[in-house]
């Protein structure tokens, strides 16, 4: 296919966008108040891991002194 100057579309698929490595690596636009979310997701994660191993170690104390 010829290239269309005009409308900039190289071929059927468009021109592609230069991507910084972050949004390589999955890490979005950083903006304000983009940080904010995620560390409220990471933070409540961390909190259900840490209950999540708590309960299995109070499980493996119970089952240990029977």
């Amino acid at each position: 296919m010829s290239k269309n100057r005009r409308n900039g579309m190289l071929g059927v698929g468009g021109q592609r966008n230069n991507l910084s490595r972050r949004a390589l690596r999955g890490g979005g636009p950083q903006g304000a108040g983009n940080g904010g979310e995620q560390a409220a997701e990471r933070k409540e994660l961390l909190k259900r891991m840490r209950e999540r191993n708590r309960r299995r170690d109070d499980r493996e104390q119970d089952t240990a002194s029977e």
